[in-house]
């Protein structure tokens, strides 16, 4: 496989240029992450406080023997709750890939959680009956300097399009902008060969929205004006991971027995 290689780093996806080890640009998903998400913040919180409120026997305990592990125990029950969410998805798109390349899939072999995610997409390939061109590859812009591996570009009724399959409770209007950024990259490094070659005329973008009780194939505006808005985030990427490190100097003038933030970290 000659597939692009990533890393992470500072809570960031970066994928490596296959050509030159010492280039690197920010993934998709890590630029559509500058975008405000006030919501996270009350998600966060009410799990939280549910992990508190049902599990109040074993945090009470906890509180008395290791205050500092109570307090990290519930700082991080939304990460444990999102990390099962994304287990969860990781396996329903691995099963995605394979039926949607033609491939037996056993059901007895399938995870129970994951077997209506699988029978609803087997749904939506019958009723759909999509054309796939490219299937889990990734896409590099030389001109923006970003790049991300999307999941399918098919012909749908004659028209090609950017696919995005989705398994979280809801569709967030972030993906407009990762098909966007998708969909106008320059070009598609194959993953079998290494080899680049343009990413087809695109006309629209959709997203696939499966749950264990049903599906839904939703259109999903993917134009020029949205990839506008997908490179001002790039811009903001490229702010927080460096530019606002240089804009404040040293002081050039102080009195009194002024002590830094960084002097009281220190400390």
């Amino acid at each position: 496989m000659a597939g692009v290689s990533t890393i992470e780093r500072g809570n960031s996806r970066w994928y490596i240029d296959p050509d030159d080890g010492n280039v690197k640009v920010p993934g998709v998903t890590s630029v559509g992450g500058m975008l405000p998400k006030d919501y996270l913040m009350y998600w966060s919180a009410k799990e939280a406080a549910e992990a508190a409120v049902t599990n109040w026997d074993i945090v009470s305990e906890l509180v008395k023997r290791d205050p500092a592990g109570a307090t990290d125990y519930l700082k991080n029950a939304h990460r444990r709750k999102s990390k099962a969410a994304a287990d969860l998805g990781s396996q329903a798109h691995d099963y995605f890939e394979r039926l949607a390349r033609g491939e037996t899939v056993v059901d007895r072999h399938i995870h129970v959680d994951v077997k209506p995610h699988v029978r609803w997409f087997r749904e939506f390939l019958d009723k759909v009956q999509p054309e796939f061109l490219y299937l889990e590859e990734t896409v590099w812009s030389d001109s923006c300097k970003y790049a991300g591996s999307f999941d399918a570009i098919a012909k749908v009724d004659g028209e090609t399009v950017i696919l995005d399959w989705k398994t979280s409770k809801s569709i967030y209007d972030s993906v407009a902008l990762q098909l966007s950024a998708y969909r106008y990259a320059d070009r598609i490094i194959l993953a079998e060969t290494g080899e680049s070659v343009p990413v087809p005329e695109i006309v629209g973008g959709g997203a696939l929205h499966i749950r264990p009780e049903g599906w839904a194939l939703h259109p999903v505006q993917c134009d020029e004006a949205v990839f506008e808005v997908f490179n001002h985030l790039r811009g903001v990427f490229d702010w927080e991971k460096e530019g606002k490190k240089r804009v404040v100097g040293k002081p050039i003038a102080s009195g009194g027995e002024f002590v830094t933030g960084t002097q009281r970290r220190a400390a």
